[in-house]
């Protein structure tokens, strides 16, 4: 009896440890429910900004790397105006376009954060990765923020960096 309840408890300690092996399948943002028309260019300021993403770093060589989860963090900084986005897209280290988010204008309300997340088993970007964002916001309205958030924990070991955007037009 004492073995089999040494073997039950030992099967499931095996697969509570299982991790998850699916795709990412799952957005957390629904983009088509954020369509929107956007009013008069007349009075909206036109930008494009980088953002630097990387899926994995170097470890010890250039011939080891390290994964990464990325979190790319959307952030509208107005009170009182929508954020436009008519182009959020997803490049790897040698300039290939991996995903594009949107194809048509979405809105992010005044003060709301959207947060893309990229599993650190989808290294497709590479250590080199990249977002262009093209936006549009209302003439005197603070520009957006577009932040990177690179994390990974191995054992007792963590590690995690940010990086910023930088407008490019």
């Amino acid at each position: 009896m004492k073995k089999f309840i040494i073997l039950v408890l030992s099967l499931y300690c095996f697969c509570a440890c299982d991790e998850a092996t699916g795709t990412d399948d799952y957005e957390k943002i629904d983009w088509k429910a954020r369509i929107a028309a956007l009013p008069s260019s007349e009075g909206l300021e036109q930008g494009t900004s980088y953002l630097s993403v990387y899926s994995q770093i170097y470890s010890y060589t250039q011939h080891k790397t390290y994964n990464l989860t990325a979190m790319i963090s959307i952030r509208n900084t107005s009170a009182k105006d929508s954020l436009y986005l008519s182009k959020v897209a997803y490049y790897d280290t040698h300039g290939v376009l991996l995903k594009s988010y949107i194809d048509q204008p979405v809105y992010v309300v005044p003060m709301e954060t959207l947060d893309i997340v990229i599993n650190e088993k989808d290294i497709a970007g590479g250590t080199g990765g990249n977002f262009i964002f093209d936006w549009q916001i209302p003439q005197a309205s603070p520009e957006p923020i577009f932040e990177g958030v690179m994390t990974s924990t191995s054992g007792q070991q963590g590690l995690s960096f940010l990086t910023q955007s930088t407008r490019i037009d």
